[in-house]
């Protein structure tokens, strides 16, 4: 018997769920940071993504990162306060699937047009 998509909703889906936690303008840039540098600190990051993310947004951004267990934040007692993030395990397990829309990126991004 067909299945039929009256019957079916994408929101019980896994992958609408590992959309949930990855959607959002800055988290799918600040997991691939922490792939590819490791262990960052909160002024580097926002070195990385550029002068379009606000530190608000990104403070925020890594606030829902953290509460969704796919990065830790450390913070030493210091002064001035240092803080560092790094992918947790359940993060890590996101990397081949990171890794694969990098390649698919590479594959199909468009090539500069010549002058």
């Amino acid at each position: 018997m067909d299945r039929c998509i009256g019957n079916e909703s994408f929101n019980d889906t896994g992958l609408a769920y590992a959309l949930k936690l990855v959607k959002g303008k800055y988290k799918a840039q600040v997991l691939y940071a922490l792939m590819e540098f490791g262990t960052v600190r909160f002024g580097e990051m926002k070195r990385y993504l550029g002068d379009e993310v606000s530190y608000r947004m990104l403070a925020s951004t890594l606030k829902e990162l953290a509460a969704d267990d796919l990065i830790i934040r450390t913070q030493y007692d210091e002064n001035p306060p240092k803080v560092e993030y790094s992918l947790t395990a359940r993060g890590k397990s996101l990397i081949p699937l990171l890794d694969g829309l990098c390649a698919w990126g590479d594959a199909n991004k468009p090539s500069e047009v010549e002058s």
